[in-house]
């Protein structure tokens, strides 16, 4: 196994890095400098799941974090992916070293999981702030876990999480997916919308709550990511936690996703950007 050859520690932070909020009894979120890490499981128990694995060189706070939560030596049944992007998976090796679990995640994304391929570069030209500007700088290159890497269910089932379903949720990446309950209608988003605007350095370092669509700088298919967000609107999801910014719910989060998903034109693409052309415009 390891890291990509970029791999690098990325100099951003927030207000909420290192902060970890329960928002249901077995629902909890840990703010990794600008990206959340979900851990689901009640902490009484020794059973829990891991959903994503942060930014680069983060391992020992995320096991920390952890064993906060869960006790010392804790360990997950398995660790879920989102998606395979620098900052979801820049710890991964780390932990899969110090814990000895499963990885799943949705084949599309296999090739970036096992060294096969790289994401195509992030786009410092797109509309945005100043962390769309500087994002040359983030890692795109693929890690390799493939010895410990699955695939997850075809029929939406969730390993170790029965009362969960994935969804896909293409567009920012091809095989990126979102994780829901529908006994209370918590949506674990990832990065198919964020309650951040993620390339703004300012609202990122403070946490600006608002419903966003997927980071512009990474973002290569807008129709997919567009239709994405119009099928999770649809879930009417009650709670949701994004892979950026703070968690968010009730008539805030219905609102900012429903005006979302009918704006998308005008408030998630960006007006130029290297990603967009005659047929991934919309």
């Amino acid at each position: 196994m390891n890291q990509s050859e970029d791999n690098k520690f990325i100099p951003m932070t927030s207000v909420e890095s290192g902060h970890g909020k329960e928002v249901r009894k077995d629902v909890y979120y840990y703010t990794n400098q600008i990206v959340n890490v979900i851990m689901i499981g009640d902490p009484q128990s020794s059973e829990w799941v891991l959903v994503d694995a942060g930014m680069p060189h983060s391992g020992k706070k995320l096991i920390d974090a952890a064993e906060k939560r869960f006790g010392k030596g804790t360990k997950p049944t398995a660790i879920l992916l989102t998606h395979g992007h620098f900052d979801h998976v820049g710890s991964i090796v780390h932990l899969l070293e110090h814990w000895d679990v499963p990885v799943y995640a949705h084949p599309l994304e296999f090739p970036f999981l096992t060294g096969q391929q790289s994401y195509p570069d992030p786009d410092p030209s797109v509309e945005g702030g100043l962390l769309a500007k500087i994002s040359s700088i983030y890692p795109n290159e693929p890690v390799n876990i493939q010895e410990r890497l699955l695939p997850l269910p075809e029929n939406g089932t969730v390993p170790g999480l029965p009362d969960w379903t994935w969804i896909p949720a293409p567009g920012h990446s091809p095989g990126q997916v979102v994780f829901f309950r529908e006994s209370d209608r918590t949506l674990l988003s990832a990065d198919a919308f964020v309650t951040v605007r993620q390339d703004s350095l300012y609202k990122v370092l403070l946490q600006k709550e608002e419903i966003n669509g997927p980071p512009r700088y990474l973002t290569t298919d807008w129709q997919a990511a567009w239709d994405t967000v119009r099928r999770l609107e649809l879930l009417q999801p009650e709670l949701v936690i994004s892979g950026h910014g703070q968690f968010m719910e009730g008539a805030e989060l219905k609102s900012g996703l429903k005006q979302l998903s009918q704006d998308f034109s005008t408030l998630a693409i960006p007006d130029y950007g290297k990603y967009l052309g005659k047929n991934n415009n919309p």
